[in-house]
């Protein structure tokens, strides 16, 4: 009787043994293929193309109302989507909706703080760093153009990108101005008279440059201050154009760069024509 109570017990423990090791062997079968399970995820997913947000151009128009250009840029813009941004600057309260544009890429692209621009005056220049704000705000902003209404493309995007993302530098216009009459002595202390520059305000920059016209507090006061539009008698309409619109309007992009060039160095900028 006590042989048959101890081979009872002795089955039941044998039992219960076999039951744990099979609890292991399962619960390590199961850990094992878990393991071999995210080893092949891991691999599968290093094998899929992964998709890099490319560096985007930000094409930053100043406009009155309307763009009457603006199914040239819709053609222009399509299928490039990831690798542009758009901003508008227009006249207070102007809102790009489906009754003033009929191309998808400007609806609602307005900047909400734009101001009134008198043309000629230091304001447009202020329009563009309003711009340049809105758009740095955006990290895979890389290059900033300006364009103005009237502007189109004259090559198709992708020649147009690969064209300038090709340099790290930036595309400003700018040539001695020897005309009598622009400069204003009383900026001499800020921009002596030899380094006056004339130029066009649709400039192409980099982001490093980019952010430091937005962060410029010492050459943009001097245009507030000091470039104002006053009109002669004695001038025709063409000379009005010429001596204020022509220059005050080049932006301070120009002025900046060779500012910083002389009292920090080291900014590489290229100084091109871009038409």
């Amino acid at each position: 009787m006590k042989r048959k109570v101890v081979y009872q017990q002795q089955q039941k423990f044998n039992y219960k043994w076999k039951r744990k090791v099979f609890a292991a062997i399962l619960l390590g079968f199961c850990f094992g293929s878990l393991v071999l399970m995210q080893c092949q995820y891991t691999r599968i997913m290093s094998l899929r193309p992964r998709f890099v947000q490319k560096p985007k151009i930000a094409f930053l128009f100043i406009a009155r109302n309307r763009l009457p250009l603006e199914m040239v840029w819709d053609k222009f813009f399509k299928g490039e989507e990831s690798r542009f941004s758009i901003y508008v600057h227009s006249r207070p309260g102007f809102l790009f909706s489906k009754g003033t544009t009929r191309s998808i890429y400007f609806l609602d692209r307005q900047v909400n703080d734009s101001i009134q621009v008198d043309w000629g005056g230091a304001s447009m220049i202020e329009a563009e760093r309003i711009l340049l704000r809105h758009a740095l705000a955006d990290p895979f902003n890389d290059r900033f153009v300006f364009l103005s209404d009237s502007c189109i493309p004259l090559y198709n995007f992708s020649y147009t990108y690969n064209y300038i993302m090709s340099t790290s530098t930036s595309f400003v216009d700018s040539f001695a101005d020897t005309k009598e009459g622009r400069y204003n002595p009383k900026m001499a202390p800020v921009i002596p008279v030899h380094n006056w520059r004339k130029g066009s305000q649709w400039a192409v920059l980099t982001r490093k440059h980019a952010e430091i016209v937005v962060n410029d507090t010492t050459v943009f006061p001097m245009f507030q201050q000091h470039c104002k539009v006053c009109i002669s008698l004695s001038l025709s309409l063409t000379d009005i154009k010429d001596n204020f619109l022509s220059h005050y309007c080049v932006a301070i992009l120009c002025i900046w760069f060779l500012y910083i060039t002389l009292r920090v160095g080291n900014i590489n900028v290229i100084i091109s024509s871009c038409h």
